[in-house]
């Protein structure tokens, strides 16, 4: 029996990240992201840990390409890319589920994650996205910056794919209602603030981040099971 994959996909708040999850010989789950100072990297690695706790699942995390040139990246004072691969638009197909990640631009998601989408147009001809669930968080700059349209926008790209979304709504318990500290994320999904770039995910956020991969990867495994 196959164990379903999930990937996640992350872009952070200084450069481009993708993480994708992926569960197999049970469930492949891609966690797959794009981050430019970290954050939503820092976010993608606590979804692949609540993933990979769900037993038969199998998270790997990817990254999109970046668009900006070195000398962009340089004056922006974004740090070096980590280690994670770079996936391209055909691998998406190998996985059962996706959790993406991306830092916000506008109150959308950014440039980088959109151009990489924009890349999926085979796997949209053909379908192969279609009915496999995908989850959304994120990274902004301030509290007005986009926590709820930044994933709300971003539907449209699952939509037309044939994706099933699935938020996160509730079920984080007691850390949705958080009202003394600040704290990123929405019924949509895991997120936090960067601010200026030296705020990091808080404790609670990485909880979070950490609840949704695991969510997530249960509902990849009932799908896939059902199949």
């Amino acid at each position: 029996m196959h164990s379903p994959r999930c990937a996640l996909y992350q872009r952070g708040s200084g450069y481009s990240k993708c993480y994708t999850t992926l569960y197999r010989n049970n469930v492949n789950m891609l966690p797959r992201y794009y981050s430019t100072y970290g954050h939503v990297e820092k976010l993608a690695e606590e979804i692949k840990k609540g993933a990979a706790s769900v037993e038969g699942v199998e998270a790997k995390l990817w990254q999109v390409p970046e668009t900006l040139s070195e000398e962009v990246l340089a004056k922006m004072s974004a740090p070096p890319k980590s280690d994670v691969p770079i996936i391209t638009p055909q691998e998406l197909a190998d996985a059962d589920g996706f959790v993406f990640g991306f830092p916000t631009r506008f109150g959308m998601m950014s440039a980088q994650f959109k151009a990489f989408l924009d890349a999926t147009g085979g796997l949209w001809r053909t379908q192969q996205l279609a009915g496999k669930p995908a989850g959304i968080f994120y990274s902004t700059g301030s509290q007005g910056g986009g926590q709820e349209t930044t994933p709300l926008t971003a539907i449209t790209q699952l939509v037309h794919h044939g994706m099933i979304f699935v938020p996160i709504g509730y079920t984080f318990g007691a850390g949705m209602f958080e009202m003394e500290n600040l704290k990123g994320g929405s019924p949509y999904g895991a997120g936090t603030f960067a601010g200026d770039g030296s705020r990091q995910p808080s404790e609670l956020e990485l909880q979070q981040a950490f609840h949704q991969g695991k969510y997530i990867a249960a509902i990849t495994k009932k799908l896939k099971s059902a199949a």
